[in-house]
This record gives structure tokens, C-alpha cells and sequence, in this order.
């Protein structure tokens, strides 16, 4: 229970990041932005479910979830969305995003047991992400996405919320 309520902290600590936005004379200029109420709602949902079992096919806490269950539970449960079953089937739904223009609450797919889009996780911010790996691990968790085994398996990334991001100068 320590661990996650370090997580949520660390959360919160680092929810303020550096955006750019173009000015209208075409300068770039930087403002710290905060997680909107929402995604914040998404991301400490997602972390309170830190150390539920991986089942594969599962989607609840109390059986277990694979990636796409959690994923889909996360989302069902704080935004009402009702995705689709499997990694792949969701990696057709919202909008395409570069990897650079990730921001928390997207979703990041990546290619393990040797197919595309088999694996989906939600984005956290600073290069991490939440996700059900699988049963070897044995539970929901928190990876980098900077490690050599997910950077070498990365696959793309979509955006299904608009929510927005609160400014602050």
C-alpha cells in the first residue's frame, strides 16, 4: 500500500511539464501545464490498480486483467468509453499520434508474441507507462518506456480523450 501511495505522489509531483505552442509571430514559447481534472482522474485510477493479478482475457480486478482488459476497464469506468476487446482492435480507435506529441491518458501499443499492436498500455508522462504486462510478472505495473525491451517493440500511439490540459504561466 506504500508503494502506490509513493506512486500517486510522484504522480502528482511530476503532473507539471513543459508544452510548446506556436505564438502568432511564429516564435515558440513554453508554459507548465497541469493534468485536467479527467486525465488526472484516468492516470490515479489506472495506478490505484497497481498489483492486480495478470489474467489473460481477464477484465476485472477481482479475476485478474490482461492489457486490453485493464485498459478497457480503466476507460469504461472513469470515461465511458467502451473499447474493443483485443490490443489490436483498440489500436484502430481514436486518433493516430506521434511518440513525440504523447501526452498522460494516451494510449501506446507495442509489438510482443511476435505480432503488431499486441500489447497496449496507458501513457503516465516522463517516457512511462501503466500496464498489464503479462502473466511472468504477474501484475499491473509501471515500465519505461526508454528500456531497450519496449523501445525496441514500440508500435505506435493513439489518443482516444480530448480532454485539455490547464495552462499555467
Amino acid at each position: 500500500m506504500r508503494i502506490i501511495f509513493f506512486i500517486l505522489v510522484s504522480l502528482s509531483l511530476s503532473a507539471f511539464h513543459p508544452v510548446y505552442a506556436d505564438d502568432t509571430d511564429g516564435e515558440t514559447v513554453s508554459a507548465h501545464t497541469a493534468i485536467s481534472g479527467e486525465r488526472a482522474d484516468l492516470l490515479f485510477y489506472a495506478v490505484s490498480l497497481i498489483g492486480t493479478a495478470y489474467k489473460y482475457g481477464g477484465n476485472s480486478p477481482q479475476t485478474g486483467m490482461d492489457c486490453s482488459g485493464f485498459v478497457r476497464y480503466v476507460f469504461s469506468n472513469v470515461a465511458g468509453l467502451h473499447l474493443p476487446r483485443s490490443a489490436d482492435e483498440i489500436s484502430k480507435t481514436g486518433e493516430s499520434i506521434d511518440e513525440q506529441d504523447l501526452r498522460p491518458g494516451d494510449l501506446v501499443f507495442f509489438h510482443t508474441m511476435k505480432r503488431a499492436f499486441s500489447h497496449v498500455g496507458i501513457y503516465l508522462g516522463e517516457h512511462r507507462f501503466i500496464h498489464a504486462p503479462s502473466s511472468r510478472t504477474g501484475s499491473i505495473m509501471i515500465s519505461d518506456m526508454k528500456e531497450e525491451y519496449w523501445s525496441q517493440r514500440f508500435e505506435g500511439a493513439r489518443r482516444l480523450l480530448t480532454f485539455p490540459l490547464t495552462g499555467h504561466r
